[in-house]
């Protein structure tokens, strides 16, 4: 692949959320607003990021039997870097994700795409893997949160987009809704991507 289609694949053909499924535990529990979802994509997006540049410029050096041990430790490091920054400068931000944050840890997309990728990639490519991912990643989480608070509010970014007479569908703020939403724009991108071939692979390389 080239550096471009490296980039944009986690926009379609393997995002995260609304293709391999990855991540679903923030992508349902932060997104109660467009603002939650669009922080903590963008802070898994720079661990992301970080943890791909790390693994490919070391991926020589480390030894396979402490490989998976060695990515988690990068991955913590970037983590720590991400809440300590936020709690520094982005007070409510880091107040509203609470526990989500130092779970980026865990996240499957980042280990994963470390352990696929960046490990065997040179340092260009795995960078490229890194910001499309991230940025796919952080989209799907922004689209959940505005559809979210639409169907909440009636109203997305200050506009009022079903009237003055909309009756609020509080549903969708509480868990089963975060559902739901997930499963109607599943859909929506099955349908949209037939003939373009099917999902794509974590493990693609």
């Amino acid at each position: 692949m080239t550096l471009g289609q490296e980039f944009r694949k986690g926009f379609w053909r393997d995002n995260a959320v609304f293709r391999l499924l990855l991540g679903l535990c923030p992508a349902l529990a932060v997104t109660t607003s467009a603002e939650n979802g669009l922080g903590m994509g963008l802070a898994t997006t720079f661990v992301l990021v970080c943890s791909n540049i790390v693994v490919s410029s070391l991926r020589k050096f480390i030894p396979a039997k402490v490989r998976i041990q060695s990515f988690i430790v990068f991955i913590a490091c970037f983590v720590t870097v991400v809440q300590l920054c936020m709690e520094a400068f982005f007070y409510d931000l880091h107040k509203a994700l609470g526990i989500f944050i130092p779970l980026i840890v865990v996240n499957c997309l980042i280990l994963g795409r470390a352990e696929a990728f960046a490990s065997k990639n040179r340092l260009a490519p795995a960078i490229a893997d890194g910001v499309g991912m991230g940025l796919g990643f952080t989209l799907s989480l922004f689209v959940l949160g505005a559809v979210r608070v639409l169907f909440v509010s009636g109203t997305l970014f200050g506009y009022a987009a079903f009237g003055p007479e909309y009756q609020p569908l509080l549903l969708m703020i509480l868990p089963p809704g975060a559902f739901i939403v997930l499963g109607v724009l599943l859909g929506l991108m099955n349908k949209a991507g037939r003939g373009r071939g099917g999902a794509g692979n974590l493990f693609a390389r």
